[in-house]
């Protein structure tokens, strides 16, 4: 399920280092508190990392109430952003980067290249 994020509108990651022993109502009051974003906003998930980097969890709100995941990966470590606390936006590809264990800022990115027709 985290590792597509189709089914979302936005997929919001909070850079620095959150505790995950945190559950809904704590990682719902730093959405709201320190992001200035709304929780109950159905179709947005947000991405929380502590200091392992080898585990996340994830809030969204279903329209009924909230649903928090924890991934913990086998092998391997999230490359999480971690130059300041808020909430940024990620973009799909953005995403599918950080699930494969990439960073979210790639050094040097191909574009496509529409091509117009003649």
């Amino acid at each position: 399920m985290l590792n597509d994020a189709s089914g979302f509108k936005h997929v919001y990651v909070a850079c620095g280092y959150t505790d995950l022993r945190k559950g809904i109502d704590s990682l719902a009051a730093i959405v709201m508190n320190n992001f200035k974003l709304d929780p109950f906003e159905e179709g947005n998930i947000f991405l929380f990392c502590g200091r392992r980097t080898d585990r996340i969890k994830a809030l969204t709100y279903e329209g009924d109430g909230f649903l928090l995941m924890t991934k913990r990966l086998v092998e391997g470590n999230y490359q999480w952003p971690r130059d300041a606390q808020e909430a940024r936006e990620l973009s799909a590809r953005e995403f599918r980067w950080l699930m494969e264990g990439l960073s979210t800022k790639q050094k040097k990115v191909i574009s496509q290249v529409k091509l117009g027709v003649i």
